[in-house]
């Protein structure tokens, strides 16, 4: 059963995937194509992938973020390379070796592109759904109070 989403939320996704869409078009170079590539990828592993733009302030006008049960994944782009940040990486099996970027951390691990980078479409598609899989895992459904006799 499908969840009707609330008007204030709809909107918001409207907001985020047109302030995507304006990030691709602004970078109009290499990082834009790649931004667009992996999003398109995002969406082929998990089409009910939600997108956000999260952490927008004076200082920075924010980043993408793709969401199921919790980020899976952040879109950055930096002057040399587009950073794809898995929030619970060091938590998923990578035997593609995609993770290149923040591997000694404790939680997060990232995929650095740089401009001429090919990208394994599939390889990236597992790990997506092995991040989705386990955001949802992560999930407790409500436990039922036992009812007073």
């Amino acid at each position: 059963m499908k969840r009707s989403v609330p008007v204030e939320s709809a909107s918001a996704l409207i907001s985020a995937s047109a302030s995507i869409d304006e990030k691709i078009e602004e970078l109009g170079d290499w990082r834009g194509k790649m931004l667009a590539k992996v999003r398109g990828i995002v969406h082929a592993a998990d089409p009910e992938i939600v997108e956000e733009w999260k952490w927008a302030k004076a200082t920075s006008p924010g980043v993408p973020v793709w969401s199921h049960g919790g980020i899976v994944c952040t879109g950055e782009t930096y002057k040399n390379a587009v950073k794809l940040t898995f929030a619970k990486g060091a938590a998923l099996k990578d035997p593609s070796s995609l993770f290149n970027s923040s591997l000694e951390g404790n939680v997060r691990r990232a995929i650095d592109i740089h401009e001429g980078d090919k990208v394994d479409a599939a390889a990236l598609k597992d790990l997506i759904r092995a991040a989705v899989a386990l955001n949802l895992k992560g999930q407790s459904k409500p436990k039922l109070k036992p009812k007073p006799r």
